[in-house]
């Protein structure tokens, strides 16, 4: 049998001598089990418990069982498969998002053709039992059969699936930031709001998976009562009036740490793949914990300090457009964190306006997504499009090229940045190389939660709280970017209906399309994508169209269920109907903690 230090240190808490950690050593040399087989074995069996929970809860639902059973049964499923996520997530992420998934349908374009992917799993199936609806018992059944076919599968592939040490902490150690960013945020329990117990659950997982290893006595004795908590810091806690940011400074941020450390004592590599969310953070909020290369196109060059200065040269250089007038600081000025204050920004002959408002550039370098529509992936095909386009530059690549090409302080910028001077893909680079620059990670509650010498009013404190529980805002401007960039992968940036009105009067649906213009799938209508909401004190007026002035209105629309709540007809909408009933208090804590960003 395997008796790991870390379960020594579990079993006798803080009492850590000589003879222990000799005994464990001893042990430890003679058993040939390693610690990654160990782990894969508690995990086949933790699925084949998830496998009973759920056809336990099937057959509460074929038997017509009342509702409090059917909902025990399902919240007994949740609590499952929380014990085996962090490594379905890691190594079955088709089978996590088939079990776990938003209750959203998604839009994909296929070689051009619009592809509407169907939601199924935990999600689609809470929305039919809290209440339970007896009226979709046959959807009910379709999607629990569904749950049933995919755990199976997965109990199948897992059999043959060879796990390695080094997986297996990086798995745990991204569960704890899947747990800070989608767990206690209530994004994948968002009807029965079973988060909190769902987390424990997670944890325990870690915990128990730490038992396969041989970590030394203090360590293990640490890692052990960290977790235990953690554990504890959510015991019986309400959903709405639990202190995340607390948590996440005293608990989760140490456990994150803690696990790094654990993993590098034992001799197991860090990951070297390249991520949005380096291998390397150990916690969300470390200084340099984000890539902001991660979204370069393939084949283009990095950013360096050469091309960053040649780009924020012909950032606000006229050269780029038609008329020789306009900069692309006349839309983004840096001390409004590059917008412009305007509802939408005037044309190039300055007739008339465009249609959307002017979006910030700052860490624009973290969204797979660019223009508010979402209709091109690269920044660089966004200068592409903004340059081209009669109304905003009115000019060409090919024309700007030339320009460029005959001037001489930019001909000697443009050799030293890269080695075949002025082309238009180094023009394009080097613009983009500045706009990745433009990165803030570093407010007052970033450095608050690296543990550093930096303070947060109560108000934004309570603000912080609202904004990632009550308030449902981190649901889909997800921590620490505050973008819809899905954590803890950040691979993809998510667009949301929300329904904004044409005027501030509330008294009908903006006519803009959204995304739909590009796609022409149905759900994408008047779908936009979900900006970062940093600088949000600088980037007034807010919402696609600029409609709302201040952070309060914005606040008092989304409080009201967005535009269903506003009476409008939009069976697409994304954001959640209902009202969030936040008191004025509430509302005033979450504008300043956005403030305060």
């Amino acid at each position: 049998m395997k008796r790991s230090v870390y379960r020594s240190a579990v079993l006798h808490g803080s009492v850590a001598s000589i003879l222990l950690i000799l005994v464990a050593v001893l042990v430890q040399s003679f058993t040939s089990i390693q610690p990654h087989k160990v782990v894969k074995t508690t995990y086949l069996t933790d699925l084949a418990r998830l496998d009973s929970a759920v056809t336990k809860l099937y057959t509460t639902i074929e038997r017509r069982q009342p509702a409090p059973i059917v909902q025990a049964a399902f919240r007994q499923s949740r609590l499952a498969y929380k014990r085996v996520e962090f490594l379905t997530e890691f190594y079955f992420s088709g089978s996590a998002k088939s079990l776990n998934g938003p209750p959203l349908p998604e839009g994909e374009l296929d070689d051009g053709i619009g592809v509407v992917i169907q939601p199924n799993g935990f999600q689609v199936t809470e929305e039919m039992i809290f209440p339970l609806d007896a009226s979709r018992r046959t959807d009910l059944l379709r999607q629990m059969a569904s749950i049933k076919t995919t755990v199976s599968q997965l109990r199948r592939v897992a059999n043959y699936n060879e796990l390695t040490d080094s997986q297996i902490f990086d798995a745990m150690r991204l569960e704890v930031l899947r747990l800070i960013t989608l767990g206690i945020t209530g994004f994948d329990s968002p009807v029965s709001l079973h988060s909190l117990p769902e987390g424990i659950a997670a944890l325990e997982s870690l915990d128990h998976a730490l038992l396969a290893y041989p970590i030394a006595t203090q360590q293990a004795t640490h890692l052990h009562q960290t977790i235990s908590k953690a554990i504890q810091a959510m015991r019986g806690q309400s959903f709405n009036q639990f202190d995340r940011l607390g948590f996440i400074r005293q608990y989760a941020y140490p456990l994150s740490r803690l696990l790094m450390e654990t993993q590098l004592a034992l001799g197991y590599p860090l990951a070297t793949d390249k991520r949005m969310l380096r291998p390397t953070a150990r916690t969300l909020s470390d200084t340099n914990a984000f890539d902001p290369t991660f979204f370069l196109p393939y084949n283009h060059a990095l950013p360096t300090a050469d091309r960053v200065a040649l780009g924020k040269m012909l950032f606000f250089n006229p050269i780029l457009s038609g008329n020789g007038q306009r900069t692309c600081a006349s839309c983004h000025q840096p001390n409004r964190a590059f917008t412009d204050g305007e509802p939408s920004p005037l044309t190039l002959d300055a007739k008339h306006r465009i249609g959307r408002n002017t979006p910030t550039l700052v860490n624009a370098a973290f969204q797979s997504f660019q223009f508010m529509d979402s209709r091109v992936f690269f920044l660089e095909d966004q200068i592409t499009d903004v340059i081209h386009n009669s109304q905003e530059m009115g000019g060409s690549l090919t024309s700007a090229t030339a320009a460029l090409q005959k001037d001489s302080t930019f001909q000697k910028q443009f050799a030293q940045a890269y080695a075949d001077g002025v082309t238009e893909t180094n023009l394009k680079n080097a613009l983009a190389s500045y706009v990745r620059s433009l990165i803030s990670l570093n407010t007052r509650s970033d450095r608050y939660l690296r543990g550093e010498k930096a303070a947060l009013t109560a108000q934004e404190k309570m603000g912080f709280n609202v904004f990632m529980g009550k308030g449902r805002c981190a649901t889909c401007h997800f921590f620490p970017l505050f973008n819809g960039t899905i954590p803890p992968a950040y691979v993809k940036t998510e667009s949301e209906v929300l329904g904004a009105p044409a005027t501030a009067t509330e008294r009908q649906l903006d006519a803009d399309e959204g995304r739909y213009r590009s796609t022409k799938i149905g759900i994408h209508r008047n779908a936009f994508k979900t900006p970062t909401v940093r600088q949000a004190a600088l980037t007034a007026p807010y919402m696609h169209n600029g409609v709302y002035k201040t952070l309060d209105q914005v606040v008092e629309f989304y409080d009201k269920g967005g535009g269903v709540g506003l009476g409008f007809t939009l069976e697409n909408q994304t954001l959640p109907f209902d009202k969030l009933n936040l008191t004025l208090t509430e509302k005033r804590a979450l504008v300043a903690f956005m403030k305060s960003l």
